[in-house]
Formats: structure tokens, sequence, C-alpha cells
């Protein structure tokens, strides 16, 4: 019979006899001619030889031979393993800033997890959720990540090969900071500004010698608590940057220039303190021109989060209004099937990048799979061809991060086993990955998670979320094109449904499997009421916002009324299952226009 290994070994060679025996004798020898973190594992006949390149070589030639000598009586062989790793840094990020800030006992699970997929960098996404000095106000109320909380957290990580990283974005993304008085002074715009017929409140800082002295200090006080010499200072998505405060020198001299001399100023004091630092490349990509300009000691990582195929999906149905919106925000919908286009300014000058995919699990509720797979596989592919030294996964929490912990496992696992090595592991099967993770004795959780998952491949295809999460982010008002047909909707049904028949035969052993199946239960039920919500069409409004007719009577949106309340109240029970308490009246407030607009519609009220 076949071992199971993971991730699967980029070189397995099964050499005949028998494996062997528990007591057989282990040499181990430092082969400095191997691989970075490679290893030469010969399991086989009277004997152990593990050879490796160095520390990390030797934790994960130590890893696969615990993996062998787990395996069933019938599957042990002899055998010869030579494996190392297609990207030198495997990191992961997670976005703790859109409300979900995890216990400590989540964080712990997430270690274990990577240091299962072999990551070997974990990045904590903050904007107001680490509890700086003197700034109280801005995360009074978040529950947030505290100097005492990265201590822990680095010591779990450091136990498993992991090098946490600080990472604050320093740029845009200031929003829950600038909408303090007490900030506001240092927004690009101190007015809300329209994007597309939406009005947003200031999120970008002034590209400013004191903005960058202000984050400077909040850094230092950050990076002061781990050991790490890299940093991430995101700088990404600065809407308003070049109409405000900076308007007059990016006319002048254009907006990158703007752009990367603020990056430069921030990144400096730690490029010459020999860090290597981070930032976030879709500005930078925008304007090639400045890409010769790019500072000495910093890394543009290239971001995408659709697979080329589904962006094409979506390409071909997106309205004349989704794409005006997408162009307001620097974005052209015909150039972003996939990361060779995104990253082709940066590989035309010879620059140095990371690929940065996504988990594919925020604005879903429960995953987006097969997007996720097609994604990563694209960042991978691009990587390797260009020899990128980093691959960082993330896990974004837009709109109140609704998805819970459990629901991001296959994709963590996937893109751990395919940077780790892309031949070897394209085809890996993500349930098997999962039931080991959550030693699930009835095999059913890890099928139920990849089944849930591509509940979205078989609805009308959306940008960078599942029409399950917008209808509910939207309150019911989708684009026609966005609306799944009634067999798409009895087939996710079918399957939603059927997945809470499968909780109930779960025997995860894991010691946080009970905890995983009450969330995935709850990503569940909100998925099968978001399909209901769906299916009645009790809100769909016309191109004058008019509700269409005849879409439901008021007394099925107050039956849809009465269980969003139900849901709500579940939420709150759920989320503390992995979060903390601080942000969830933010989370559960993402939810509100839809409530209202039930409760409006259950009244047989018009907009």
């Amino acid at each position: 019979m076949t071992m199971h290994l993971f991730p699967t070994p980029r070189h397995l060679t099964v050499t005949g006899g028998p494996a062997p025996a528990t007591e057989a004798p282990i040499t181990v020898d430092h082969d400095p001619a191997l691989p970075a973190q490679g290893y030469r594992l010969e399991y086989g006949p009277g004997q152990v030889r593990l050879s490796y390149a160095d520390a990390a070589g030797l934790r994960y030639a130590q890893q696969t031979l615990d993996q062998l000598r787990a395996q069933p009586t019938d599957r042990q062989h002899a055998v010869v393993v030579e494996d190392w790793p297609d990207f030198a840094r495997r990191g992961f990020m997670l976005d703790v800033s859109r409300d979900r800030v995890p216990t400590r006992g989540a964080l712990a699970r997430l270690v274990e997890i990577l240091a299962l997929a072999r990551y070997n960098q974990l990045e904590l996404y903050t904007e107001h959720t680490f509890a700086y000095a003197g700034h109280e106000e801005v995360w009074r109320d978040a529950s947030p990540i505290t100097p005492g909380d990265l201590h822990w957290l680095e010591g779990q990580c450091l136990a498993r090969g992991i090098e946490l990283v600080a990472n604050q974005n320093t740029f845009g993304h200031w929003e829950r900071w600038l909408s303090h008085e007490t900030y506001l002074p240092r927004a690009e715009n101190v007015e809300p500004q329209s994007f597309a017929g939406l009005i947003r409140a200031p999120s970008t800082l002034a590209p400013t010698a004191e903005n960058a002295e202000f984050v400077t200090e909040l850094l230092t006080e950050l990076t002061g608590n781990l050991r790490s010499r890299r940093l991430n200072i995101g700088a990404d998505e600065t809407w308003e940057l070049g109409t405000g405060v900076s308007k007059d020198r990016a006319e002048a001299e254009g907006l990158g220039p703007v752009f990367l001399d603020y990056v430069d100023q921030v990144a400096r004091p730690w490029t010459e303190a020999g860090y290597t630092v981070e930032f976030w490349a879709d500005i930078l990509t925008a304007h090639p021109e400045v890409i010769d300009r790019i500072p000495a000691g910093t890394v543009p990582i290239v971001w995408q989060y659709d697979s080329p195929e589904h962006m094409r999906a979506v390409a071909a149905l997106m309205s004349e209004s989704e794409r005006t919106a997408l162009l307001a925000h620097g974005t052209d919908p015909d150039e972003i099937m996939g990361f060779a286009p995104r990253a082709q300014a940066l590989v035309d000058a010879g620059q140095p990048f990371w690929v940065a995919p996504g988990t594919g699990t925020w604005l879903s509720l429960i995953g987006r799979l097969d997007n996720a797979v097609g994604n990563i596989l694209d960042a991978a592919e691009v990587g390797t061809a260009h020899d990128s030294e980093g691959f960082l996964l993330t896990c974004w929490g837009d709109r109140g991060h609704y998805d819970p912990p459990p629901v991001t496992y296959g994709p963590i696992l996937f893109a751990g086993a395919v940077s780790w090595s892309l031949r070897a592991n394209r085809d890996l099967d993500i349930a098997a990955a999962l039931d080991g993770v959550f030693e699930d004795s009835a095999g059913e959780l890890g099928q139920l998670l990849v089944d849930l998952g591509r509940v979205a491949s078989n609805l009308p295809p959306v940008r960078n979320a599942s029409p399950l999460f917008e209808v509910l982010r939207h309150a019911g008002a989708l684009e026609p094109h966005q609306y799944p047909d009634a067999e798409q909707l009895t087939a996710a049904r079918s399957v939603l449904t059927g997945a809470l028949e499968a909780l109930d035969r779960a025997r995860p052993a894991s010691a946080d499997g009970p905890l995983a199946i009450a969330e995935i239960r709850q990503a569940v039920r909100w998925a099968i009421f978001a399909a209901d919500l769906l299916a009645s069409r009790v809100l769909e409004v016309d191109a004058a916002g008019e509700y269409v007719e005849p879409a439901g009577d008021p007394a099925a949106a107050q039956q849809l009324s009465d269980r969003l309340e139900v849901l709500l109240a579940e939420q709150q029970q759920a989320w503390l299952i992995s979060a903390r308490p601080g942000g969830l009246r933010d989370s559960l407030a993402w939810l509100d226009p839809l409530r209202h607009a039930l409760l409006a519609r259950s009244s047989d009220r018009t907009r």
C-alpha cells in the first residue's frame, strides 16, 4: 500500500526489503552539500540514516521519520526520501484587524498546523489591534494583541522553526485610527471621499515626514517584542493618495514617486539597521516608472486572490457598474487574470519579488476552495518561474471575518505543501490531509470541509467573494447575474444540509475537534440562511431601487428576519470559541443593513 506522507516529498524511492525495527540505530550526519533546508533520509533494514543541510533540514527530516514510523504495518517498507523546498520562505499572514482577534488557544493550534505544513514564517496583520502604549482609544474595545501575547506566541513559533514577523500597515487601511479626532489630522483627506459612487471614510495617511516618524515610533514598539530582523510595513490600497495633502506634489511629480518616497521614509530606519522590509506591490506595479528606485533592503510582495480561471469567468459576466468600481480603485478588470500580469513590471525590471495568494475564505462563510487551489498554484508557478524567495499565504477578514478557523485549514495545508514542492504536491489529497489534522476516525471532517469549500464553484462567479456572503453583505441587492438559479441553489442546499448530518458522524480525536465541529456547524447554518435568502429574492431591487415584484412576500421576509436574529445570537457564542470578545460587536454590525432591510420588507415598506 502507498505511504501517506505530508507534504509529499519530491523524491521517495522504495528500495526493497523491510522497514527498520523500532530499536534500529539512527545515524545523523550534517551534509552542507544538500540544498538549504534539505535532507536525505534512508529508512531501511537495520538502520536509519539521516543527512541534513542545516537546522531546518534536520527538523523536516525528523518530521518525515516520525511519519514513516507512524505508518500502518502494511505500509512499512524500506525507502529513501530526498527533499528540500521550492521557496526558501514559506509564510502565512493572518488578518487580526477585521474584528476577529484570535485567542491564544486558536493561535497555538494555528502554529501546530503551520509547522505540519512546513511554514517557516508567520505574520499577524495589524491595523489597530496591537496594544500600543499611549494609543488606548484606538484599540481599547478590540481585545488587542499585547506584548505578552507576542512573547508567548514567538516562543510557540520558535519551538517549531517558525519566525514571527512584525506586520503593521503604515500607509493605507488606517480608517480605524483616523476615525478618532486625535489622529484625523494625519489623513490624506480629512473628509470622506467618493469612489465609484460609494463614500469612503478617511483611510490613507498623508505621505509626510511627520507621519513617517509617527509610524516609526509604532514599529519600534512592535518590533521590540520580537527577535526577527524582518518587518512588513503594508502600504497597499492607498485609495486617497494624491487627492488631498499630496495632491500638488502628485500632479507635479506623479503618484508613483510620492508613494515610493514615503515607503522609503518608513523603511529606511529599518533597512539601515539590517532589517529586510516587506511591502505590498499593488501601488508600485501600477507605476512601473519608479520600479528601478525600489529601496535596497525592501521586498515587494505581489498579491492576487482569485485564480485566472475564476477571473475569466467573472470578467465575462461583469456589469458596467462593476467595471467602473474596479477602475475607480485603480484595477483594470482585464488585467487581473493572475500573477503573471501582476508581476510583469517587476519581472521586466529584474526586481526580485514575493508572491502572495489567499486562502479564499473571507467573504465566503465556508470557503472557495477550488478558487484558492487555482490561486495558490498560479502563485507557486509564477514564483518558481522567477526564483522568488518568498511565498506568503494570506487570510483576510473583510466585513467581519465570518469564516471560522477550520475553514482555512484546507488552503493552509495545500499552500504549505505546494510552496514546499509544487511538482510533488500539485494533486494533494486535501481531505486526507485534513483528516490527519483532526484525527477523525470516521473520515468525515476532511471531505466535509472540501465539499463545503466547493459549493461556491457551482454558484455564479463573484470577484473575491461568494454569492453566499455577498447576499448578506449587500442586504440582498446583488447584480442580476450574481443570483444563482433554482437548480444551483437546490444543489448547494443539498451539500449544506448533508454537511450538518456529516458533522454528527464525525469523530475527531484532536483536542480542538469538538470546538471545530461547533464552529463549522455555525458557518453551515449561515450558508443555508444565505442560500434561502438568495432563493427568496425578497430584497431584489430594480435599477430605480424599487423592490422587484413578484419578489417574496412580506411574510417570507419576516421568517428570514426571525432566522437572522437567531443566527446573530448564536454567532456570539460561536465567535468566542476561538476569538476574543473585542471585535464581536463590530463584526455583527456589518449585517445591520440586512437586518433593517428584512424588517422593512416584512412591514411591506419600500426604500
